[in-house]
């Protein structure tokens, strides 16, 4: 019987009992029933079909292969392409109109340059044309010619007020108005009319020549009609001919026969000229009528302005000038002492909004500008002790400062009564200006956020004055003026609450100081506050005569730096009305001037006066002896402050004032000086710098405030090696000078630093012992002083001096420029000199202490140039080392 399992191979190959695919099973049911043959037949059909399936997939992949992309990708890279090939032209499009702009913009520049350069060209002409104009008709006056004209004005002036010349009346028939020639605008922008007769009276004809040459840019007064609107000079030249043919209605005017008619009938300084703007102006209110006379009852008040710097003093003084004073200082900062004559109508004009205005019986007010900078206090001391009155100037958005306290200390020493300009309200918020009210009113109609705003910052400028010991209050709350200070609101830029503070000034010293402002003629009252050296003028001196007066030829005695000097009023120059005594400005030259008014004085032998003194007029030899001995011992006095060394620098300044300032910084800083002097810088003074080559290098400096250097010093300088620092600004020059001190302190610092050791103990960590021999590397703890590379180490409980310096120092993998008390670091110690190198665990170990090997050397360069980088424990550790070493 045959075996079932040999017959049947089925169950073998699919125990799961499933069919085959396809003819698998009826391969299998034909299949023999011997077995054998049929399961090995089944084995070859099955490798046969999977080579068929294989050689399938291999045509397939085959064909694939060979087929290449299909119509899709080839779509998509078309569109790629077309992409790139636009944006490709879009740029090149781009670039075409971006060189076309560039083209165009050049074009456009070339023709606006050419077009400037066509214009300067036309401007240029036209003031060629223009100047050959006036020089043809004679109006093309020299300096030398317009003070001729000026003094001829002058006496022309005094023969009228004296009735020497009778003014003839015009020649106009039937009252015909008088013919204006043009419409002048001066800087200020106030039209201004000038006017001249019609017909010369035959009888007088050198007066009417006289009276034409007046200046143009002067009001000129017609007789028939002294007022004339605006509409009527911007057409008269359209309407000339007209109001010749028609015939006035108004009387003929009346002609002046006696010479007090004669000075009736043109304008006094009692009788201001209205201008066509409304603007009252004294036409004959000039330096010479106020001065040059002996005032009646009052004399001009003295005011000096103080404050901090920055706060607006010279601002506030520029709109009462109706000047540019500040704006034309180095960095816009006043730098010497000032003074300016401010006449009634200029008065009366800033205080027509104010609502009590008090009547003005002075010839005017002269007041006296002073620096703000901290190396200026002897500037302000000196103006502060000339004054009757002050003007305490506050920045209300700052409140009291350091220049402030100062100020305020100099006029409680001086007993001065003073004012605060509360300045700068019209940076509050919300602030809107209105100069055409008075002040209160003005505060009143703000905005309630700008009222408290201003109510704020003014109790706390209050509550600082109250720190101070002063009593203030706001000048229309105040209810004692003896007893409060008060305040006015200001604005130097807008000009409120001007009117107020002028108005303010002139009640307080015309009620509570009428007896100081009393005029006396004798004795004499001057004071010296500038010494300067002027281009044509020589050296002069700017004197504030306060009482009595100065005559041209007398002899004055002040103080000089090598004794008192003697010598004779060469002139007398003084500002116009408005113009400031220290800026340049045509001056007016009088015989005789009367105090108060700020004068500058011409004589001989003015290079060594000193400002600041009283200045004396001698009527006799006897007293002029005497007048000497008072001098010198007032010089004698004031030149402690200004003593040379025999070693320093060499000090030069344009004037007085400005050395003086110079001076008291270099005393404040130690810096010794060797020589002073005023003026321009030449090769005398390198010369006698550079003496201090060869005794003190770093004394061989010039500094040279608001000076010239000449060439040739400047050559010889920089030959001899002498250092020339020049600046406009005070500070500017001492910064420049301390930063040439701290570069020479820096260098030598940096020459000597090879031998400077710093004191430090060091104690080595356990288990931080990295190579015991050269180099030595451990990790160690700073117990005291300062570690720096290059110290020296030393083991002292072993004696010994040396065993290597350091020559890094790190933490955390990262270099250390020192190490000090308190921190872990490590440290590279390097063998340095002949001996044996030393070793850890053998010659020192963790018990020992490593200190700084120190000298005498290195103690005295430490001190020399290294005081500052060490503390005061440093230096107790300097001390114990220099006892563990045993130095002397």
């Amino acid at each position: 019987m045959e075996d079932p399992l040999a017959t049947n191979g089925a169950p073998e190959e699919n125990p799961a009992g499933m069919a085959d695919e396809g003819n698998d099973e009826n391969d299998d049911a034909n299949a023999p029933a011997g077995g054998g043959d049929g399961k090995k037949k089944n084995k070859n059909r099955r490798k046969t079909r999977k080579e068929r399936e294989e050689e399938k997939k291999a045509k397939e992949e085959a064909k694939t292969a060979t087929k290449g992309p299909g119509k899709k990708q080839i779509a998509l890279m078309q569109e790629q392409l077309k992409k790139i090939k636009e944006e490709e032209e879009r740029l090149q499009r781009e670039e075409e109109e971006r060189i076309k702009r560039e083209e165009e913009a050049e074009k456009a520049r070339l023709e606006q340059l050419r077009l400037e350069q066509e214009r300067k060209e036309k401007k240029k002409q036209k003031e060629k044309e223009r100047q050959a104009r006036l020089k043809k008709e004679g109006k093309l006056l020299t300096a030398k010619q317009k003070a001729s004209q000026q003094r001829a004005k002058q006496s022309l002036q005094v023969q009228l007020e004296s009735g020497q010349i009778v003014v003839p009346a015009t020649s106009t028939s039937g009252g015909q108005k008088p013919k204006y020639e043009k419409l002048k605008r001066n800087k200020t922008g106030i039209n201004k009319q000038t006017s001249t007769e019609e017909k010369a009276s035959d009888e007088s004809p050198d007066v009417s020549e006289q009276i034409d040459d007046l200046d143009e840019d002067e009001l000129a007064t017609p007789v028939e009609e002294p007022e004339v609107d605006n509409w009527e000079l911007l057409d008269i030249d359209k309407k000339s001919k007209a109001k010749d043919k028609q015939p006035s209605t108004k009387a003929p005017a009346k002609t002046p026969t006696t010479p007090t008619e004669a000075a009736k009938a043109l304008p006094t300084a009692a009788e201001p000229v209205k201008a066509t703007n409304g603007i009252n102006h004294d036409r004959m209110t000039t330096s010479s009528t106020v001065c040059s006379k002996p005032p009646v009852n009052f004399r001009s008040p003295i005011i000096c302005v103080l404050g901090h710097v920055d706060t607006g003093k010279t601002k506030l003084l520029d709109y009462i000038r109706k000047t540019h004073v500040q704006d034309n200082e180095a960095g816009g900062i006043t730098q010497q002492i000032g003074a300016t004559f401010v006449p009634p109508f200029s008065i009366h004009e800033q205080a027509k909004y104010v609502k009590e205005k008090a009547e003005v019986e002075m010839p005017g007010l002269l007041i006296i500008d002073t620096p703000g900078h901290e190396s200026f206090t002897n500037l302000r001391s000196r103006g502060s002790s000339l004054c009757d009155i002050a003007i305490l100037v506050i920045d209300i958005m700052h409140g009291i400062e350091k220049q402030t306290i100062e100020s305020i200390n100099l006029l409680r020493k001086r007993k001065t009564p003073f004012v605060v300009a509360l300045n700068k309200i019209d940076r509050l918020y919300e602030w809107r200006t209105n100069n055409r009210k008075d002040i209160e009113d003005n505060i009143n109609s703000q905005p309630n956020n700008t009222k408290l705003e201003f109510n704020k910052r003014a109790e706390e400028v209050i509550v600082q004055l109250a720190e101070n010991s002063i009593n203030a209050a706001l000048f229309w709350k105040n209810p004692d003026p003896r007893e409060w200070v008060s305040m006015v609101p200001t604005s130097a830029h807008t000009g409120e609450g001007m009117g107020n503070l002028l108005n303010l000034i002139v009640h307080l010293t015309q009620t509570m100081l009428a007896k100081r402002i009393k005029y006396i003629a004798d004795p004499l009252d001057a004071t010296v506050l500038e010494v300067k050296a002027i281009p044509g003028l020589g050296t002069t001196i700017d004197v504030i005569l306060i009482n009595g007066k100065l005559k041209e030829g007398d002899k004055i005695v002040l103080a000089g730096h090598d004794g008192p000097v003697v010598t004779n009023i060469r002139s007398l120059l003084v500002p116009q009305p408005l113009k400031e005594l220290r800026v340049k400005s045509p001056y007016e030259e009088l015989k005789v001037v009367y105090g108060s008014m700020g004068v500058k004085i011409c004589a001989h032998e003015l290079e060594k006066a000193v400002a600041g003194l009283q200045m004396y007029v001698a009527s006799s030899e006897a007293e002029v002896e005497r007048l000497k001995e008072l001098c010198w011992a007032q010089f004698s006095h004031a030149m402690k402050a200004i003593k040379c060394s025999s070693e320093g620098v060499y000090v030069q300044a344009s004037t007085l004032g400005s050395l003086e300032a110079l001076l008291e910084f270099l005393k404040d800083s130690k810096i010794p000086y060797a020589g002073v002097r005023i003026g321009p810088v030449v090769r005398k003074d390198v010369m006698k710098a550079s003496t201090m080559l060869e005794h003190s290098p770093d004394h061989a400096v010039i500094l040279a405030f608001d000076v010239k250097i000449e060439r040739d010093a400047q050559e010889l300088a920089d030959s001899s090696g002498v250092r020339i620092f020049q600046a406009e600004i005070i500070y500017h020059l001492f910064d420049r000078f301390t930063e040439y001190k701290a570069k020479l302190k820096a260098d030598r610092k940096e020459a000597n630093r090879h031998k400077a050791v710093f004191p430090c103990k060091l104690r080595i960590l356990p288990n931080c012992i990295f190579n015991k021999r050269d180099p030595i590397v451990v990790g160690v703890n700073v117990e005291d002083g300062v570690l720096v590379p290059g110290t020296p180490l030393a083991v002292p409980s072993k004696e010994l001096d040396l065993i290597g310096v350091v020559s890094t120092i790190e933490h955390d993998h990262k270099a250390l420029e020192s190490a000090r008390k308190g921190q872990e670091v490590c440290i590279k110690i390097d063998h340095t000199s002949s001996d044996a190198p030393k070793l850890y665990g053998r010659h020192f170990d963790l018990n020992d202490i490593l200190c700084s090997k120190i000298s005498r050397d290195s103690i005295d360069v430490m001190k020399e140039y290294f005081r500052d980088d060490l503390e005061k424990s440093d230096w107790q550790l300097m001390i114990e080392l220099k006892k563990l070493f045993q130095i002397v």
